[in-house]
């Protein structure tokens, strides 16, 4: 661990001479890629040079110890080796974490997808309200959100949504919200006082950049027709919806959101850059892993990530057994109580593949 720390430094001193240097700032792409490079190592560098700091401290401590003949001097340098110890401990777990490989998308904006699943109109009106959580949620950390294609119901559901989510680490939060989510409730179209269950999936993909995939115009089909509300009626007599298939792969993205033609071609070549990446992303993983299973199944509601059980105010997260009784509060976006759990347990998940 200690041979890779020292690598990264010497390689976060270079970048330091890199980006002040004015041959590399009169290039501004090549020094803002330094730039990014540098911030990314700052954490572990500044951590490990606290460590080597404790290390020397320490020994430093021990040898006064073992020439001091003083008793209440000793007692005074053996607090101080405790506490040396254990500040060594702690920035050794850190930095056992730091080292940890890094998701390439981590510091991505996302595209987010949320889809009714089995249960008709039941699991129509959850969609709705897992796409208002995930508004509160961005709300609650500062992020910016913006709708990019919504397919309503009559009752207020919603078939499909897509929606961005820019801010400082968005993908390394919602990553973990793919999956088929169940909810068990008492449906209002249910007369009798039936529990119901059905499910909604959630699909979150790290937006692409252009430079990451290139998208031949050749290779697509824009198709422009009037924007539909629920039931499918226009809502507009203008061909302002924008539908485009990338014929090589067969994936589709559609935006009717906005009223502007352009700004819906915009949109949806954002969602469709991003579904392109998530799917050669999983081609190339494949062919290293062939266990690997897809981020949402069918919508079936046996393959859940997470039951919200509204009769008992109960949210589960299947994959780590976590239970918190204030379903209410997680709906009004408070995910961070959900989310941080699984980002420890991933964390430990890869230490533990690490062997340190």
């Amino acid at each position: 661990m200690l041979e890779k720390l020292e690598e990264i430094e010497k390689k976060y001193m270079k970048l330091e001479e890199k980006i002040s240097s004015s041959e590399v700032m009169s290039q501004k792409e090549l020094w803002q890629k330094y730039l990014k490079e540098h911030a990314a190592l700052m954490e572990t560098v500044n951590t490990y040079r606290d460590y080597k700091k404790i290390v020397a401290d320490l020994q430093q401590a021990q040898e006064l110890l073992a020439d001091e003949e003083d008793q209440e001097m000793i007692n005074y340098l053996k607090n101080e080796e405790n506490e040396l110890i254990k500040r060594k401990e702690e920035l050794e777990e850190k930095l056992r974490t730091l080292l940890l490989p890094k998701d390439p998308g981590d510091g991505k904006n996302v595209i987010m997808e949320i889809r009714a699943g089995t249960g008709g109109e039941e699991a129509a009106l959850f969609s709705a309200e897992l796409l208002r959580m995930y508004t509160r949620y961005a709300e609650q950390k500062n992020w910016k959100f913006e709708l990019l294609d919504m397919h309503a119901t009559d009752m207020g559901g919603i078939k499909e949504a897509v929606f961005a989510i820019e801010g400082k680490g968005v993908y390394s939060y919602l990553k973990f919200e793919s999956g088929v989510h169940r909810v068990q409730r008492v449906p209002v179209t249910e007369t009798g006082g039936r529990i119901h269950t059905s499910a909604a999936t959630v699909a979150v993909l790290p937006e692409a950049e252009e430079v990451e995939v290139e998208i031949r115009n050749q290779d697509l089909r824009i198709d422009y027709f009037c924007a539909t509300g629920p039931g499918g009626q226009s809502v507009n007599t203008t061909q302002s919806a924008v539908r485009i298939t990338h014929l090589p792969t067969g994936i589709v993205a559609t935006c009717q959101d906005e009223k502007s033609q352009l700004k819906n071609k915009a949109k949806a070549m954002r969602v469709l850059r991003s579904r392109i990446l998530e799917k050669k992303q999983q081609e190339q993983e494949a062919q290293v892993d062939q266990e690997r299973k897809d981020q949402v199944g069918s919508g079936d509601r046996s393959e859940r990530i997470r039951t919200y059980n509204f009769p008992q105010n109960r949210v589960t997260d299947h994959r780590i057994g976590l239970t918190l009784h204030k379903l209410d509060i997680v709906l009004e976006g408070a995910l961070d109580e959900i989310i941080e759990p699984l980002i420890q347990n991933h964390r430990t998940e890869l230490l533990s593949r690490t062997g340190e």
